[in-house]
């Protein structure tokens, strides 16, 4: 039975997780995560979802604030593999030098380094991503691939829909490569095609009414969370691509029953969700009424 250390935080990587302990190869020794965090307008100090599936597994856990700080309490645990799925920290290399240190990345690497590969993908437009397991080095997701698993992205999916099935690849990809790590051969990221991706910030989401198929993109892209919002601070909660044209920017060229169409210079939104500024979510037609807004007027 191979002694696993779990680094990791969010649901990710807590459905990884999940997935190594239910298989009786392996037996996992320590979970490290990053330290419980206030949640919610209430700031209510929440763990993060791996600690409560290692305490409810009677798993140690571990929450350093300087991960570098816990290097002597990982070699003297002597894993035989520590695994990441976005842990939040970088490893150094004396943790490195531990045991074989692999991370689950949610694209086909070396595209979209950092921090928004499943958001990334979305708003270029990407027919496909995967997951990729990379036996880590010091850099930033640079090291070397162990393995590769693609999935194509459908036209309909939201970011949850992609995080949600790049989440089940990665919990089958981990147990892969983990059963068969002495047959894999690493192979070095070619650094030419290298790309990078930030983090998401809340300003990200504002949106101006130009390209209907660049709105659409963010709107998969940043559902639920910044979610798009225009100039005004309206939120589209629901959209989907309308028909081909030339328009004027945020002219209302539509109106149904449970939506309205917006022109953009090119092409067109069909919306059939709002949220305006500090009020609740409602239906795009409850907010066309209250604004008594008619085809021909701006939105």
């Amino acid at each position: 039975m191979k002694k696993i250390i779990f680094m990791g935080t969010p649901e990710y990587a807590d459905k990884i997780l999940q997935k190594i302990i239910s298989d009786k190869k392996f037996k996992v020794i320590a979970v490290f995560t990053q330290p419980d965090k206030p949640v919610g307008r209430k700031k209510t100090i929440t763990p993060p979802p791996v600690k409560i599936t290692a305490i409810k597994n009677e798993i140690p856990v571990f929450q350093p604030h300087r991960l570098r700080e816990s290097s002597e309490i990982i070699k003297n645990l002597n894993p035989d593999f520590i695994v990441v799925g976005a842990y939040g920290q970088i490893l150094s290399q004396d943790i490195l030098d531990i045991a074989p240190s692999i991370n689950l990345h949610t694209s086909i690497l070396p595209k979209y380094r950092g921090a928004s590969p499943i958001q990334q993908a979305l708003l270029n437009g990407d027919s496909e991503t995967g997951v990729t397991a990379m036996k880590m080095n010091i850099g930033l997701d640079t090291g070397d691939i162990l393995k590769i698993e693609k999935v194509e992205i459908l036209e309909n999916w939201l970011l949850d829909d992609l995080y949600n099935k790049l989440t089940e690849i990665a919990g089958n990809l981990i147990l892969d490569v983990l059963k068969n790590y002495e047959n894999l051969t690493p192979i070095p990221q070619t650094e030419s095609d290298a790309t990078h991706c930030g983090k998401i910030l809340k300003t990200d989401g504002k949106i101006e009414l130009k390209d209907a198929d660049e709105v659409v993109r963010k709107y998969r892209a940043f559902t639920p969370w910044p979610s798009i919002y225009l100039e005004s601070g309206i939120k589209l909660l629901d959209i989907k691509k309308g028909k081909d044209g030339n328009f004027k920017s945020g002219e209302i060229l539509e109106i149904g029953k449970n939506s309205i169409l917006i022109g953009c210079e090119n092409n067109s939104i069909e919306i059939f969700e709002v949220q305006p500024k500090s009020k609740s979510k409602m239906s795009v037609a409850s907010y066309i009424n209250g604004k008594r807004l008619k085809v021909g007027d701006i939105f």
